[in-house]
């Protein structure tokens, strides 16, 4: 019997919650400019004082040395092994199902950036200044009007947050193994869309085509004068939550990807403001409607990837000053934890280990005294993949049976 199997059997339903807070590249790692990482200098009470009557540990969303990307981070966060070639799920489709699109079978989607390019069409901001999404939902409705098709495949263009949007490719013979055009770094050019293979050759000559359009398009525009394309992909199959753990999960999260991977895994996704008090006012609102949530922070990423420590702190502070209203809820299950960690100095992800907590009536507690990555590594579960997350609330929640005779 597989693993997950056996964690689907063992599944029963009961009336107990659990709640995810996860906060977006929550990690952080010590220099030698900068001793203490955002966790250890924020002001974080209540999150402290939470770990001190919690069990706590890292979580490793993929393994030792490997950098994951937002998508498989969470999927590991949701239960799934992140390097099971089912949920090798492409970015496009995650970022396509948040913004609520209707995928076909067929469709190709990609995540794209707006981004500037220089004089000589060197890269100098992958992100275009992140620009407002005000000014995203302009660019967009733009190059919808003026490429409605590329031969003969129709071209569907949806506006994201700040820099960030989706185009779907729908005709036939359509396949998605094409390598990123986003070459991850400043001072080049931006990459050609590549097949991976024969049957994919269609439409990375459709992707250029279109990227030399979007580009002609945008020459006059002060920042986001280009585009990247990143995370070609179809529609995958995934074995939804609730058949795996007899839940009824759902996902509070403001940023399209993050509502996609909860799409793909099953959720329902709810409506909510793109402030941290509105999230956890749309946590209060469904209380009664499900057993499973999850909840989605996501600056403390953003400003992890710019290099803003400060920034960062600013939103671990507030966040801390939602944690008594989601106490007052009374879950039988909590876990605070992050997808991966974004270190200010390295102004990306990272592989480094992230600070996890589970807090429970049986859960135990260890010698960790706060929520930071130094306590945390004195806690009793240690370091661990971030796949086992969710069979530990399930057994703190009552919804794992007993294993044998």
């Amino acid at each position: 019997m597989v693993h997950s199997d056996l964690i689907k059997m063992l599944s029963q339903k009961t009336d107990s919650k659990i709640v995810l807070l996860v906060m977006d590249g929550l990690g952080g790692i010590r220099t030698n400019e900068r001793p203490k990482t955002e966790l250890e200098l924020a002001n974080i009470p209540n999150l402290n004082r939470l770990a001190k009557e919690s069990l706590c540990g890292r979580i490793m969303p993929v393994s030792y040395g490997v950098t994951p990307g937002s998508g498989p981070a969470h999927f590991s966060l949701f239960g799934y092994d992140p390097t099971d070639d089912q949920i090798q799920i492409g970015r496009g489709v995650l970022e396509a199902l948040g913004l609520d699109m209707k995928l076909q079978a067929g469709d190709v989607a990609t995540r794209c950036n707006f981004a500037t390019i220089d004089e000589k069409g060197l890269l100098t901001d992958r992100r275009a200044g992140r620009i407002p999404t005000e000014e995203c939902v302009r660019l967009c409705e733009l190059l919808s009007n003026k490429i409605k098709k590329i031969d003969d495949v129709k071209v569907i263009i949806r506006p994201g947050e700040q820099y960030r949007f989706v185009v779907v490719f729908r005709g036939k013979k359509l396949d998605g193994r094409i390598k990123d055009t986003d070459p991850q770094v400043t001072g080049v050019k931006a990459l050609q869309a590549v097949a991976n293979n024969a049957a994919s050759k269609r439409m990375a000559l459709i992707a250029n085509k279109f990227i030399h359009k979007a580009n002609q398009v945008l020459k006059g525009e002060l920042k986001a004068n280009s585009i990247l394309m990143r995370g070609f992909s179809v529609l995958p199959n995934v074995p939804s939550m609730s058949e795996r753990f007899n839940i009824s999960p759902v996902c509070i999260a403001s940023y399209p990807l993050y509502r996609g991977v909860a799409s793909v895994v099953g959720m329902d996704v709810l409506h909510t403001g793109m402030e941290i008090s509105d999230e956890f006012q749309t946590l209060k609102e469904n209380w009664s409607k499900y057993d499973f949530f999850f909840i989605h922070i996501k600056k403390t990423d953003s400003y992890g990837e710019d290099g803003n420590p400060e920034g960062k702190m600013k939103i671990l502070e507030e966040v801390d000053r939602h944690i008594p209203m989601l106490r007052e809820l009374h879950p039988d299950v909590i876990m605070v934890t992050g997808d991966h960690s974004t270190p200010p100095p390295m102004k990306s992800h990272s592989w480094h280990p992230v600070p996890f907590m589970i807090n429970s009536a049986v859960c135990s507690f260890d010698d960790a005294q706060g929520f930071n990555e130094t306590e945390c590594s004195k806690g009793q579960l240690g370091n661990f993949p971030s796949f086992y997350i969710m069979e530990l609330a399930l057994a703190n929640a009552g919804k794992l049976k007993k294993f044998g005779a």
